[in-house]
């Protein structure tokens, strides 16, 4: 680890992201901080913040990266039902900060979302960049929720949590319909996992990743804003 680069907090940069290491998979730098304008130039760049409080701030661009082509996402036939039921509504920035306070308080593992990163990520909400991703049952109870950020044709997930069954597959599915609908691309999973996969996530190389990266992330996308218009059509879908 002593031979990474160490970033120094007044100078704005990153080394490529293919020279990170194989192993730990994908760490490419310690140091700098967390202030907008480096977490924008990370991300343009296929690269993100992922650290515990005693730890710096480390740097990751994981290879493999997982993604998510929003016209691709899987709707099972049990998620269908479900979707048909229409138990949970689906709204976006209307609650950021109870959503990534949840997405921190509800880990049973613990958390990397530090006061730090929570503070950062609040910022870019404020300023437009990073937006959430709510599900609210019949009662009107937030019960599962997302964050990342919007930048070009590019959706970066950071985190997700869920407190009822399918609420977050509920919310994945709305995500990735009302995004294609904008035009978006991709949705940056960052590494995969099987709730993901299931839904038609798939492990790409990092040099095709950053490819369609490059493609898309200077590309205005089709929305005026983050209010979802796309509702889930009913049995008949």
């Amino acid at each position: 680890m002593t031979s990474l680069p160490w970033l120094a907090p007044d100078q704005l940069w990153f080394p490529p992201a293919d020279e990170a290491l194989e192993d730990p998979d994908g760490l490419l730098a310690l140091g700098g901080d967390l202030r907008p304008e480096r977490l924008l130039l990370a991300y343009r760049n296929g690269i993100f913040p992922w650290f515990s409080d005693d730890q710096p701030i480390l740097w990751w661009s994981p290879n493999p990266r997982c993604v998510l082509p929003p016209d691709e996402i899987h709707v099972s036939k049990s998620l269908r039902r479900t979707l048909n039921q229409q138990k949970f509504r689906i709204t976006a920035d209307q609650s950021f900060s109870r959503v990534i306070r949840l997405c921190a308080n509800t880990r049973p593992e613990g958390t990397w979302i530090t006061d730090d990163m929570l503070a950062a990520y609040t910022e870019l909400h404020r300023m437009g960049h990073a937006h959430s991703i709510e599900a609210w049952n019949r009662n009107g109870e937030l019960v599962g929720g997302m964050y990342g950020l919007a930048l070009g044709r590019c959706f970066f997930g950071e985190s997700m949590f869920s407190l009822e069954t399918n609420a977050s597959k509920v919310l994945m599915v709305h995500l990735a319909r009302q995004l294609s609908e904008w035009g978006y691309q991709m949705i940056d999973c960052q590494v995969e996992s099987d709730h993901l996969l299931s839904m038609g996530a798939r492990s790409i190389p990092r040099a095709e990743f950053l490819s369609i990266l490059r493609a898309c992330v200077d590309r205005k996308p089709d929305q005026p804003n983050w209010t979802f218009t796309w509702h889930w059509p009913g049995p008949e879908a």
